[in-house]
């Protein structure tokens, strides 16, 4: 444990004490110099004593200068432009107050007219009196100069000795050290540079740059090169350094360029790796500082090619600030992350909420643990979203005035073979909480919904079509809370996602299943998706229009067959070679493209970047309410069968009604004509409709 020896704001410890001595030193050093510099043969007469008087002067007030400049809270190894910049301002008010010190003090004074060059007669008659000798500009001048040589110069030799790297280092285990080319000569780059060259037991050795800005080929980093750009010269660059790894210093690359510098790389086996995006560095405040700690390798998320929506969480989450917010399905994939960047904006409670117990402690040590929430400002709900009494209870007790329901079933396999349990679920349940929400005077009640509920062919997809309509009518009947859905498409890594089961399939040995090349779907990470909805809950409007229904624009649709060689290829197998792709065949139900609106639904924009709305007529609650009535009967019975077809039917009854009523609008640019209709649900209990992006059998 450190001693410290002084008062805390001097940040002076034991470890200083030579630091300083040897700065005091090297000020008196550059006093010294200053006056013979000035002088051919040293100071002489007048001069030498105000040297000799000074010099003890101008020693001890550098050391109290020095200590109140806070230039020692850090070695002289990791020295950086602030420690320089604090450094000179020391100096300068060192010389500032020697120059006063001597103009006040007057150390040395002479007579009147020996200053000013009287006759030897002159002096014996005179009575005048003394003189203050000055300090020369010269010395003024040399002193500033050479105080500020010596003191960054020791610095900067300290670091430099610190991150000298010997030639034929070798890592331990006689392991010569691997070649790094670095993508991004940015910050980025400057900064995997710089832990490189500090920590030699990291084992590698730069070898260039490469970054796409023109101005910056040719130039040298820290003694490294600017080798060329990431398209046209990345083959010969690849070839010519001959690296052993390749490292993505670029937080904001594009997919694209991600994409590409890891399939050349790939061709060559080179390993990749990268830098945390910036929403990650954004996320995660617990990550080590180390930037070597945070490199990591390369997922399906940083190759996929399209543009993650970045948004300032503090200002877009404002409207969650000092309020209770209640989160249910708080332990899922969605519900979790939500809870996570919620607690970021500083609300008076989050009210955990989830039927699944594992899931509920795990996020609740999360945030105490890791995020440093205050138990105070949690409260951890275990309970069941479809048992209304319940809901009371809790809505009576905490009194939320924000809801955000995330809680359902997504496996749409399980869903197809559970139909009773899928719409008890996702649209009873749904109901239940948005009437409770409407009862106890919620301001904001947000459901998370999915694109599966356009123009439904599964059971999942028709149960969440349930939901959004269960908010219409709840709009209708309670003024006083603003409903709204937000619809999105697949989620990269939530529950139920494709890619971790590609990623089984592909650590079996393969083969890798697909049901139809041309198959397409909609992708985004889970943090991305998590800011968007809370943007979308600072939009809702007061219920004029119906339940709002927010469309989250999620890019170009992803080809599955091209998801899955990428996983392959990242895995640092060959697709062609090492693990088959495997196309199975579409089943019924399933489409080739999923679609982001409804036909009778006209898109229209907001005024948040990427999140628009389905602008469409209402249903009557009436209507509304007749389709809960039959569905609730049928789950009371258990027939799953009759539950399925009706679910199909009354999924269909939206686009019907608008039909009559001539409010049929067509789509627009994310849902113009990209559907493939499948064969109808629901026909019988247990009728089998697999996921739309993988085929269940074994290989």
């Amino acid at each position: 444990m450190r001693r410290r020896i002084s008062a805390p704001a001097l940040s002076l410890t034991r470890h200083s004490l030579p630091r300083l001595a040897l700065d005091g030193a090297l000020v008196a050093l550059a006093y010294w110099l200053a006056w013979e510099l000035r002088f051919d043969n040293g100071p002489q007469g007048r001069y030498e004593k105000l040297f000799e008087r000074t010099v003890w002067w101008v020693l001890a007030g550098s050391l109290v200068v020095l200590l109140l400049s806070r230039v020692y809270q850090r070695r002289w190894r990791y020295s950086g432009q602030r420690d320089y910049e604090a450094v000179a301002r020391a100096v300068l008010a060192i010389v500032l107050l020697t120059v006063v010190a001597v103009a006040v003090v007057r150390p040395v004074q002479i007579p009147h007219l020996i200053a000013h060059g009287a006759t030897a007669a002159d002096r014996s008659s005179s009575t005048s009196g003394t003189t203050a000798v000055e300090l020369p500009d010269g010395v003024i001048v040399l002193f500033f100069l050479l105080s500020l040589l010596l003191l960054i110069g020791v610095r900067v030799i300290a670091r430099s000795l610190y991150e000298r790297r010997p030639l034929g280092a070798f890592r331990a285990g006689g392991r010569s050290e691997r070649n790094v080319l670095i993508v991004g000569a940015g910050d980025g780059g400057r900064l995997v540079l710089r832990e490189i060259l500090r920590n030699r037991e990291l084992g590698l050795q730069p070898v260039g740059f490469l970054d796409d800005d023109a101005r910056k080929h040719g130039l040298r980093i820290d003694g490294v090169r600017v080798r060329g750009d990431t398209e046209g010269d990345l083959p010969r660059i690849l070839e010519e350094s001959e690296p052993d790894e390749v490292i993505i210093a670029i937080p904001s690359a594009p997919g694209s360029t991600r994409a590409r510098v890891v399939r050349e790389c790939r061709k060559r086996s080179i390993a990749v790796r990268t830098l945390p995006t910036v929403f990650e560095l954004l996320q995660d405040q617990t990550s080590p500082t180390g930037i070597s700690r945070q490199v990591r390798e390369v997922r399906v998320e940083d190759v996929l090619g399209r543009e993650p929506v970045l948004m300032e969480l503090d200002r877009v989450g404002a409207y969650l600030a000092g309020e209770t917010v209640l989160v249910t399905g708080a332990g899922g994939s969605i519900g979790s992350e939500l809870c996570r960047q919620i607690a970021r904006v500083g609300p008076r409670r989050i009210v955990l909420l989830d039927h699944a117990e594992d899931n509920l402690f795990q996020i609740q040590r999360e945030l105490q643990d890791e995020r440093h929430v205050q138990s105070s400002v949690l409260a951890a709900v275990l309970a069941d979203c479809k048992e209304d009494e319940r809901m009371r209870e809790i809505f009576a007790e905490h009194r939320p005035t924000v809801v955000f329901h995330a809680a359902a079933y997504k496996h749409v396999g399980l869903m197809e073979s559970n139909p009773v349990e899928a719409v008890r679920n996702n649209a009873m349940a749904t109901r239940v909480v948005a009437h409770v929400a409407g009862e106890m005077g919620v301001g904001r009640f947000v459901l998370v919904s999915t694109d599966k509920a356009v123009a439904p062919a599964t059971v999942m997809g028709a149960s969440k079509a349930l939901a959004e309509f269960a908010l219409e009518a709840a709009t209708a009947r309670f003024a006083g809370t603003r409903y709204a859905a937000v619809r999105f498409g697949n989620v990269l890594g939530s529950s139920g996602s494709v890619v971790p089961i590609f990623r089984r399939q592909i650590e079996r040995g393969g083969p890798v299943t697909v049901t139809d090349e041309r198959m397409t779907r909609y992708f985004m990470t889970i943090p991305e998706a998590v800011q968007l909805i809370i943007r979308s809950g600072s939009l809702v409007s007061d219920g004029d229009r119906g339940a709002d229904v927010f469309v989250l624009d999620m890019g170009d649709p992803v080809r599955i067959v091209d998801l899955a060689r990428a996983m392959i290829e990242l895995s640092g197998l060959d697709p062609d070679r090492d693990v088959a792709v495997e196309i199975v065949g579409r089943r019924a139900g399933e489409k080739l493209h999923e679609e982001l609106f409804n036909r009778y639904e006209q898109p229209r924009p907001t005024k948040a970047e990427k999140i628009m709305l389905a602008g469409r007529e209402p249903l009557s609650p009436e209507t509304v309410e007749a389709m809960f009535d039959e569905i609730r009967l049928l789950v009371f019975e258990g027939d799953a069968a009759r539950l399925a077809a009706k679910v199909a039917e009354l999924s269909t009854v939206r686009a019907e009604l608008s039909d009559v009523s001539g409010h049929s609008a067509q789509g627009g640019p994310l849902g113009s004509g990209h559907s493939t209709q499948g064969a109808p649900l629901g026909s019988g209990h247990g009728a089998q409709a697999p996921e739309p992006l993988i085929d269940s059998r074994e290989p």
